[in-house]
């Protein structure tokens, strides 16, 4: 059976999963009480969204107590991976990507969905085949899809009054010269504030995810289907060169940026780079830490990453938990999870007018223009690792000014990214012949 007990299959494999995942994965859940529960957050931003929804419960459950633990998304996945182990009281809802969670699934260390909770997921009524396949695995749903982060440029109004812009920028070479129009510098011609922030640095697969974002701009994609499961890279050609090369323009050419600058969200809120490309959530953060700046966004030029997070619930005496991410997807919960936090709900059939009424800056996540496409990172066990060593190779790259303007070493690092996740593709049976 796909969800027995995983504590009570020790063997070779079990042997072998526990040196991957952790001994404590394997010891399974403690469940001390049918109305405990805790949730597990790789979004910090999210925990006044689980207790909003536990507060709503306490109706028809007096006694329900949930605890909520939001940690930051890397942190989150290192917590999973050694496991749900004692001292958690209750059922556990767990938050994770798609893509994070088959890693789980093909191993048989997470639960499948009651029949209940299937239909709900499976419903066209309720969710796209897109939200409803991310959360299922070999056509057996096991969880509940929640919210999506999807990208969409930010940039500073006053910032382009004063650089004399008066749209956003709609191609990609538009990007680079807005960036060199926005960048303010010192005396000394130092960029103080960036044109353009590009994520240059910091926790893992994010670099490799912006870089993915920024290449499928130009028609390429680290990794595409090849039919039959099986993967293949796109990134060692021409789209790949125009990507990286737009990169390495802007950190040695036009000097818009630099690894050691502020960046993000943070930067854009205190005014440290005029445009930048990220989630809706930045919205909601706005709202609370930067109340009277005066931005807008816009889509990107030819489409979007759309990384569906589904709610997955582990424990023996689970129903409570299933009950919960049901719950997070009510009406009302949806609508006040993006008026308050901003991440796109996944749910169709839901009218969020209120909101985008109220806040146009989410016009760009909604009314996007037709034709506008969308990806998400493929559910494949390994995916994390060849976002992280993309990733690792990327920083490289970022802080190597030989490469700049050098087309025939841009090629190069492209094929040596791309083969080394091939390797990975081929080690794990998923490289197409």
């Amino acid at each position: 059976m796909k969800n027995a007990s995983v504590k009570n299959r020790i063997s070779t494999r079990a042997l072998l999963l526990n040196a991957v995942f952790g001994a404590a994965l394997l010891s399974g859940v403690s469940s001390a009480s049918a109305e405990t529960l805790t949730v597990w957050s790789g979004y910090p931003e999210m925990a006044p969204f689980y207790e909003h929804v536990a507060q709503g419960m306490k109706a028809a459950h007096p006694d329900l107590q949930v605890k909520v633990e939001a940690i930051a998304l890397r942190e989150h996945e290192k917590r999973v991976a050694l496991g749900l182990t004692g001292g958690q009281e209750g059922v556990t809802v767990i938050e994770l990507s798609g893509s994070t969670a088959t890693r789980y699934l093909e191993n048989d260390l997470l639960p499948e969905a009651p029949d209940e909770i299937a239909t709900f997921v499976k419903d066209p009524k309720n969710f796209d085949k897109f939200f409803s396949d991310t959360a299922s695995y070999d056509d057996t749903v096991y969880g509940v899809p929640l919210f999506r982060g999807q990208g969409a440029l930010f940039y500073n109004t006053d910032m382009f009054k004063a650089a004399g812009l008066t749209e956003p920028p709609k191609t990609m070479e538009d990007y680079s010269k807005y960036a060199e129009k926005l960048t303010q510098r010192d005396a000394s011609g130092k960029a103080t504030v960036s044109g353009w922030s590009l994520r240059l640095s910091g926790g893992g697969q994010g670099i490799a995810e912006k870089f993915w974002i920024n290449l499928h701009q130009f028609g390429g994609a680290l990794l595409v289907p090849a039919g039959d499961g099986k993967w293949k890279t796109n990134f060692a050609n021409e789209a790949g060169r125009k990507a990286l090369k737009q990169y390495l323009e802007n950190i040695f050419t036009l000097k818009t940026v630099t690894p050691e600058m502020p960046a993000d969200a943070d930067a854009f809120e205190r005014g440290q780079t005029a445009m930048f490309i990220r989630e809706s959530w930045v919205i909601g953060d706005i709202a609370k830490k930067a109340p009277d700046l005066k931005y807008a966004t816009a889509p990107l030029p030819k489409g979007s990453i759309a990384l569906p997070t589904n709610l997955y619930v582990a424990g023996d005496d689970a129903d409570i938990g299933w009950e919960f991410a049901k719950a997070t997807n009510s009406p009302e919960n949806l609508v006040w999870l993006l008026e308050n936090v901003g991440w796109l709900p996944n749910r169709s059939g839901v009218d969020y007018s209120s909101v985008t009424i109220k806040q146009p800056a989410f016009a760009a996540f909604v009314d996007y223009p037709q034709g506008y496409e969308f990806f998400t990172l493929p559910s494949i066990g390994p995916i994390e690792e060849i976002l992280t060593r993309v990733a690792a190779q990327l920083v490289v790259a970022f802080a190597d000014a030989s490469m700049a303007g050098d087309d025939a070493k841009i090629d190069a690092f492209l094929k040596k990214a791309s083969d080394e996740v091939d390797t990975i593709l081929d080690r794990e049976g998923l490289a197409a012949k």
